[in-house]
């Protein structure tokens, strides 16, 4: 008798633990859906520059404990690269994606924490374009990329001289100098920034990347630069992939096809 109601007991015991186990794996699938969903609204929102959805959402995913980097690579950074595209195939035009940059920012302001009143998780950017060139479209669409991505940006605006790049980044403790060029007389001023950046014996400690409509790989390469990126969004690549492998790489990298 004993041994019967033990077995019956025992089988019980195993039935209740499958049902509970399915019930947390049936929650655990619900609740994955349920984030995906708000992923999606999200991209959406950031797609349609709605800061106010998109703030909306975010304190959602930040109530259930979503990991930050996750909305960033799952959510912020798909939006903001078909932004990018959608941009280059003049789709959209520059308040449409700035908007979308500020609806991006919005989602990192809460759920990220904040230096200096701007969110960030990867890293500083110090952002301009060299000393004797006005143009600034191409600099503000990579700046609105590199914040929608995690990174705060000093932007710098136009018409930098080379020492204001060197002594900001050192003032702000920038991990990156990001240098623009639409004109080409004007290129030679970004050999100065990494010529100061040697002469002050700190090279090392800061990556140059370089690009814009007047500014080639074989450029990048013949200044010393870190990196050339084609466009915004690889720009943002291009960031990311120089904090990861560090002072490892023995060449610049170059993310895109030039002409």
């Amino acid at each position: 008798m004993y041994s019967a109601v033990s077995k019956d007991s025992s089988f019980c015991i195993k039935i209740f633990k499958k049902v509970l186990y399915l019930a947390e794996v049936n929650f655990s699938i619900m609740q994955k859906e349920n984030i995906e969903e708000y992923f999606k609204k999200l991209r959406s929102a950031i797609l349609n520059g709605d800061s106010e959805s998109a703030r909306e959402i975010a304190k959602m995913l930040k109530e259930k404990g979503v990991d930050p980097l996750r909305v960033v690579n799952e959510a912020i950074k798909p939006a903001m690269d078909e932004v990018g595209k959608k941009y280059e195939r003049l789709e959209i035009f520059l308040p449409e994606l700035v908007l979308a940059g500020e609806a991006a920012q919005e989602v990192l302001s809460i759920l990220l924490p904040k230096e200096g009143g701007e969110s960030f998780i990867k890293g500083k950017v110090v952002l301009g374009t060299i000393y004797g060139d006005i143009h600034d479209i191409g600099k503000n669409i990579v700046a609105a990329m590199l914040r929608a991505n995690g990174y705060r940006v000093i932007d710098l605006g136009t018409d930098v001289p080379p020492k204001s790049f060197v002594e900001t980044a050192k003032k702000e403790g920038a991990m990156i100098i990001g240098i623009s060029c639409l004109l080409t007389p004007s290129m030679y001023y970004m050999r100065d920034v990494i010529s100061r950046l040697v002469d002050e014996g700190i090279r090392n400690k800061f990556y140059v990347i370089v690009g814009g409509a007047a500014v080639y790989p074989d450029w990048a390469r013949e200044i010393g630069a870190d990196g050339w990126a084609k466009d915004a969004e690889r720009a943002v690549q291009l960031c990311d992939i120089l904090l990861e492998k560090g002072h490892q790489l023995a060449k610049p990298v170059l993310i895109g096809e030039w002409r």
